[in-house]
């Protein structure tokens, strides 16, 4: 499948696909037509998180060139992050030079910044905890100064910050764009409140899609954080009840309030907390009844979480269909809607 390579000025012109898992049924679209595939009650769950400039170029003490990819801020301060070789966006990850093996205590000249090595995780040695000179607001002012997003080599160009945001982006919390939410446009929010559609928001921090190590790219996603604030609680509890279909706006959403539900028995908690779930065939959903996601090739983990909602030979169709129809996938590709009518 074809990757999109440059932000669409109108986001919601893309496609969409539309997936109906009990009809078995397979339709185009536009994501402006998004509004009039959902029902008066329904409810949209957004991750608002923003995208950090999480992309520091640097050296090493010894003076090897490096990336640093920052993955989480800690509740310690600390940041986990993933070191990259020599290179630049033009280059894939998985065809970066490898960086150098860093013992704890190695000290990293990246962006005008100073970190230093906590900690070398499993499974990669690539896979650091860091700490950096800097702290609380002078340390966020600096990251804004001298990081940028993480870069894709199949895009047109260099991506600045702003590229990578959705409407609605929030706290910087994302390691990579949340980027089903970018089709939902001031046009699109004016019609679904026309239709009486609902939305809510969490905070989720999206990591990172792929880092071209082998060992860790299979353990991706790692656990992540989410907010789910109280008033989203309520909202999804309400439209539940009411006979309302709740609809995830993008695979973070999923895993923050399945990865909630399934640590409390089937309840959805408000307030902050870590999830592993790696949802997949067979997962029973507890909250959500359709998702809207990118357009994704079989074998991504994305891919793997939508066998939660339909049947793996469906996703085969739809995936032939969207690459005969041509498609654009990736962070700015085409639209994808699992959910029955």
């Amino acid at each position: 499948m074809n990757a999109a390579s440059w932000p669409r000025e109108h986001p919601d012109t893309a496609r969409l696909l539309r997936i109906e898992p009990r009809a078995e049924r397979i339709t185009d679209g536009i994501a402006s037509g998004l509004p009039e595939l959902l029902r008066e009650g329904d409810l949209l769950v957004l991750n608002d998180a923003a995208t950090l400039p999480g992309s520091l170029m640097g050296r090493t003490g010894a003076g090897a060139p490096i990336e640093l990819r920052l993955l989480a801020h800690e509740p310690d301060d600390t940041w986990t992050a993933v070191l990259f070789g020599a290179g630049d966006w033009r280059r894939r990850t998985e065809d970066r030079l490898p960086p150098p093996e860093l013992p704890v205590g190695a000290r990293l000249d990246v962006g005008g910044l100073t970190a230093r090595v906590v900690e070398v995780l499993p499974p990669s040695p690539r896979l650091l905890r860091v700490a950096f000179d800097l702290s609380g607001a002078a340390l966020w002012h600096a990251l804004y100064q001298a990081g940028r997003p993480v870069q894709y080599a199949h895009t047109a160009g260099p991506l600045a910050l702003w590229h990578v945001q959705t409407l609605y982006a929030a706290r910087p919390w994302a390691a990579e764009m949340p980027s089903a939410g970018l089709p939902l446009t001031a046009s699109v929010f004016s019609r679904l409140k026309a239709r009486g559609v609902r939305w809510a928001s969490l905070t989720h921090a999206a990591g990172l899609s792929s880092t071209g190590d082998a060992a860790l790219d299979a353990a991706l996603p790692r656990p992540e954080r989410s907010d789910i604030p109280s008033r989203t609680v309520e909202l999804v509890e309400q439209t539940r009840a009411l006979g309302g279909r709740v609809v995830a706006v993008g695979t973070t959403v999923v895993r923050a309030l399945e990865g909630r539900a399934t640590q409390h028995g089937g309840r959805l908690v408000a307030g902050e907390d870590v999830t592993d779930l790696l949802l997949g065939p067979g997962h029973g959903l507890r909250v959500v009844q359709g998702l809207l996601t990118g357009v994704h090739e079989p074998g991504s983990s994305h891919h793997a979480l939508l066998q939660a909602f339909a049947p793996l030979p469906l996703l085969h169709r739809a995936a032939a269909h969207a690459e005969a129809e041509r498609y654009l996938g990736h962070e700015f590709g085409d639209t994808c809607l699992v959910l029955d009518a």
